[in-house]
């Protein structure tokens, strides 16, 4: 059996043994490392149950009770330090009907934005589809000061080589 898995079912067989397969109970007692695990699993605990927590002082509850009431009744530094103490120490029923509109907002907006009613932007004009030939036209048209330049290269080559051309 693999160690790891092993170590994984220590805290089990340490607290409920019975819930913890004899395959695992075999493998602790022939590896020496998984058992050694355990004994260091079995100290910890055994430390653990001899501490025990320190006693309370009588005023603590008084004590923390004043505080309270001094921190809540001081007055804040500003104006962003009162809202933040309204926040923390207030009532929050006056923020639900503003929290519910931000809601229905963020709804409205997200759930049209998704939607596509958006309305923001103007509809695109439709796409009209020319033939190829017109498409061609076009771009010999558009494209005609190119071709010049083109042929005129081309006839100062042929000029410079004496007539001959590759």
């Amino acid at each position: 059996m693999i160690c790891r898995t092993v170590k994984a079912n220590l805290p089990d067989l340490l607290l409920a043994p019975k819930s913890v397969s004899a395959e695992v109970r075999a493998h602790v007692e022939s590896c020496a490392a998984c058992g050694k695990e355990l004994q260091s699993l079995e100290a910890t605990m055994a430390l653990l149950d001899t501490w025990t927590a320190p006693e309370v002082s009588p005023y603590f509850d008084t004590r923390m009770a004043g505080l309270m009431r001094e921190e809540q009744q001081a007055a804040p530094a500003g104006w962003l330090e009162r809202i933040r103490a309204r926040m923390l120490f207030g009532n929050h029923m006056h923020m639900r009907p503003l929290a519910a509109a931000a809601l229905a907002l963020i709804v409205a907006v997200g759930g049209g934005t998704y939607a596509g009613f958006g309305g923001f932007s103007p509809k695109p004009a439709p796409v009209q589809t020319a033939s190829p030939v017109i498409k061609d036209l076009q771009s010999l048209d558009e494209n005609a000061q190119v071709f010049q330049q083109l042929n005129s290269m081309d006839q100062q080559e042929t000029g410079d080589n004496g007539g001959n051309s590759l």
